[in-house]
This record gives C-alpha cells, sequence and structure tokens, in this order.
C-alpha cells in the first residue's frame, strides 16, 4: 500500500488514457490526479504537490514540453518527477525518462514504487487479478 501522501498527477488530453493510468495508479495504492493540458496541470500543482507527474508531450492549450519548461523554471516544482508518456520517445526532451505509448502497466507500477514508494505486494495481488 502506498504512504498517504503518494499522489501522482496524470496529464493527457485524451481522457481513455487519463482515466486508465488513474485507475492503474489507484490499484497500487496510491492517489490520482488528472488534466487535460498543461494549464490546468500547472494550476493544480498549486495546492498538490505529487510524488510523479505523468506527461503525454502532444497536447493543446499547453503541451508537455511547455509545461516541463514552466516546471523547469519553478524553484517549487523544478524537483518533481515527470516522467513523460508518449507514442513518440524520441520526441521527448533529454534527461527526462520515457514510458512509451500504448502504456505497459508493469512498467508504470515500477516507476511508481520507485517514485511514490508503492507497494509491490498490492501490484501483484492487482495483477493477478486479471488488470
Amino acid at each position: 500500500m502506498a504512504p498517504r501522501s503518494a499522489c501522482v498527477l496524470v496529464v493527457d488530453d485524451e481522457e481513455d488514457i487519463r482515466e486508465a493510468v488513474r485507475e492503474a495508479v489507484e490499484m497500487i495504492g496510491a492517489t490520482a490526479i488528472t488534466a487535460a493540458n498543461g494549464a490546468d496541470a500547472l494550476e493544480l500543482l498549486r495546492n498538490q504537490r505529487p510524488c510523479l507527474v505523468v506527461l503525454d508531450l502532444i497536447m493543446p492549450v499547453m503541451t508537455g514540453q511547455e509545461m516541463l519548461a514552466a516546471m523547469r523554471k519553478d524553484p517549487m516544482l523544478a524537483t518533481l518527477r515527470v516522467l513523460i508518456s508518449t507514442s513518440a520517445p524520441s520526441r521527448a526532451p533529454s534527461g527526462v525518462s520515457v514510458l512509451p505509448k500504448p502504456i505497459d502497466i508493469e512498467r508504470l507500477w515500477d516507476w511508481l514504487r520507485r517514485s511514490c514508494r508503492c507497494g509491490r505486494a498490492r501490484a501483484q495481488r492487482v495483477h493477478h487479478a486479471g488488470f
């Protein structure tokens, strides 16, 4: 089970992807908050400090790269862990970890375990349940 403070921000303009990642995060015992674009996500970050940001690159209003640039300029956000989720890994900015789409749930859970200290036992139970 994840610590109470384990929160993940999922930023993706595709609702089905956003919801699937949110469900996967919650299955491992963390809390998920979601945003459909970088501007909405930055607004959420004014009041939330997630252990990980799962960020799509190509979105309307504010792209993932624009959001990442804004985060790097803000001392309060610059240290947040970011995992880029994209179908075009070669487009990801250098120095950022990438989770290729379609998302491999086991790799996402590995990231959650490392970044948010989410429990391995719960993930294994959920995996065997057929997610």
